[in-house]
């Protein structure tokens, strides 16, 4: 039952993350730079949640765990996008306290999500 609940939370946490995320996004300057930074920040933010929901159907646990990878993958590449939009002096200084918000949750993210692909492989030796 315990182990459901952590399943729960985490699962709210990404949802409540990636909304956190859109309305950030939907935020900031039109610029053709930012607009670049944000799709491709759009398509790795959001594939984080896509990737830990799909890993939750999977049919088998190699899948699982692969969809697992690709979540921190994406979680990694998020870490990126944003950190270059916080550091671009390119974003409103209103908007900096929730960029760094983003980056530490999405460094946390990525930090179960290694720290769960570490536990999956011992399991399987």
């Amino acid at each position: 039952m315990e182990q459901n609940e952590t399943k729960k939370k985490f699962k709210i946490r990404i949802y409540r993350y990636i909304l956190r995320l859109i309305r950030f996004l939907t935020k900031l300057p039109n610029d053709p730079v930012i607009r670049e930074i944000k799709s491709q920040l759009t398509r790795s933010g959001t594939s984080i949640g896509a990737n830990y929901f799909e890993a939750n159907a999977a049919s088998s646990k190699r899948d699982y765990q692969n969809f697992f990878s690709y979540a921190l993958k994406s979680a990694n590449e998020s870490k990126f996008w944003i950190a270059i939009l916080l550091d671009s002096d390119l974003i409103p200084k209103n908007l900096i306290p929730e960029g760094k918000w983003l980056l530490q949750e999405t460094k946390e993210l990525a930090d179960i999500f290694a720290s769960s692909i570490i536990t999956m492989k011992g399991k399987r030796k």
